[in-house]
C-alpha cells in the first residue's frame, strides 16, 4: 500500500507591516486564518478564501472571518511556486456599502508589487519571465 506524501510546505513571507497587523486582530480569526495560510503553504485552497477582486490583480486572495461584530480580512498571494506572500491583514472598515476603502485596495496593491519584486530578486532564475 501507498502512503500519500504531502507536498512539501512553502514558507510565509510576511510584507512589510502584515505580521504586526496580523498580531493586533482576535485570537480566534488569528487562529481561523492561521490554518487557512498553512492550507495554502501546502498548495490547498483554504474554505471560504477567494479573488479579492474589486479591480486587484487576479492573483490576491482573501481570507474573511467574522469577531465580535467586526469583519477581518488577511490578504495573500500564492502566485509563486516557492512561497507565500501575506500581503495584509486588517479590518473591514467600509464607509459605505461593502466596498473595500481605496487606501486598504492600495496598500495591498502596493505590497503585491513588492511581493513580484522580492520574488524576481530571491527567486526568479536568470532568463526567467
Amino acid at each position: 500500500m501507498l502512503t500519500p506524501v504531502k507536498p512539501p510546505l512553502r514558507p510565509l513571507i510576511w510584507v512589510r507591516g502584515s505580521k504586526k497587523s496580523l498580531d493586533g486582530v482576535p485570537e480566534d480569526v488569528k487562529d481561523v486564518f492561521g490554518a487557512a495560510l498553512l492550507d495554502v503553504q501546502y498548495g490547498d485552497r483554504p474554505a471560504g478564501a477567494k479573488p479579492f477582486g474589486e479591480g486587484l490583480p487576479r492573483e490576491i486572495w482573501k481570507i474573511v472571518e467574522d469577531s465580535d461584530g467586526n469583519t477581518y480580512r488577511a490578504v495573500y498571494t500564492a502566485a509563486f511556486p516557492e512561497v507565500v506572500y501575506v500581503l495584509d491583514v486588517f479590518m473591514k472598515k467600509s464607509k459605505s456599502g461593502i466596498a473595500t476603502p481605496r487606501m486598504d485596495k492600495d496598500r495591498v496593491r502596493e505590497r503585491f508589487n513588492a511581493a513580484k519584486r522580492h520574488y524576481d530578486e530571491t527567486y526568479r532564475k536568470p532568463g526567467e519571465r
